[in-house]
């Protein structure tokens, strides 16, 4: 068993010393476990430099794939998408009247489809698709189909858009449930709509939400839900366009909770 003796330090006080013994095994033992760790790395170092090898390959290989190929493919996504906006815009260049409702679904099928050699929405969704350019193509298209009353597709592609804008985002999931409801599938319409309303806190899409939430809930019957969907627009949201009426559907809600 080791043992320890006392000494005296240089300002007088007692401290433990190691003995020589004890020290010697020490410095042996550090001086085994270098020498199996040098084995092991010139036993392996062929190993190792070839991982190491790899790792830097993966590392500069996705950088180059980033910036020689995913770049160029997002401008020449986002130059493709210039196109069919053209159509789309045009779509809504002037408050459609019923006698025109022909001519912009004309003009959003072209936005659809593509003219003249240029791709539409789809095509550029579908060869696009891991752009930001083909991810709002998914968004257009959906709003075309919806606007058009073409509900299934309408919902399958804003479906497929993904975003996390401020405003994109929440019209993407109110679309979808404006389109349940024109289906006459409120419970599903009910379920966007509430997504819609909580996706982003806004002054402009959560109260529009709220409230289409709340007139959906009363249908259905759920008037203490619908409650809870108008006394959020009148608590959070008092100088939306949703709340210059809000006290009355408050009061209707409260007169319909059983």
């Amino acid at each position: 068993m080791s043992t320890y003796k006392k000494v005296k330090t240089n300002k007088g006080e007692d401290a433990p010393k190691a003995s020589i013994s004890t020290t010697k095994e020490v410095f042996e033992t550090l001086d085994i476990t270098a020498s199996k760790s040098e084995q092991w790395l010139e036993k392996n170092k062929k190993f190792i430099i070839a991982f190491i090898a790899i790792v830097a390959l993966v590392v500069i290989g996705y950088m180059g794939y980033d910036k020689y190929i995913e770049e160029p493919k997002e401008i020449e996504a986002s130059n493709e998408l210039a196109f069919p906006k053209k159509y789309f815009e045009s779509a809504f260049a002037n408050n459609t009247l019923d006698t025109q409702i022909v001519q912009r679904d004309s003009l959003l099928i072209l936005g659809l489809q593509g003219a003249d050699g240029k791709f539409g929405f789809l095509d550029i969704a579908d060869s696009y698709s891991r752009t930001k350019a083909g991810n709002l193509a998914e968004y257009y298209a959906g709003i075309s189909y919806l606007i058009m009353k073409d509900y299934k597709n309408a919902v399958s592609h804003l479906g497929n858009f993904k975003s996390n804008d401020e405003l994109l985002a929440p019209t993407a999931l109110g679309a979808i449930g404006d389109a349940f409801a024109d289906i006459n599938q409120p419970e599903d319409a009910l379920d966007y709509y509430t997504k819609a309303a909580n996706a982003k806190q806004n002054e402009f899409t959560a109260p529009l939400f709220l409230f289409k939430a709340g007139q959906t809930a009363l249908n259905l019957g759920k008037a203490s839900k619908a409650l809870e969907f108008f006394e959020k627009i009148e608590k959070d949201y008092p100088f939306s366009d949703q709340a210059v009426d809000i006290a009355y559907y408050v009061n209707k809600a409260k007169y319909s909770v059983k």
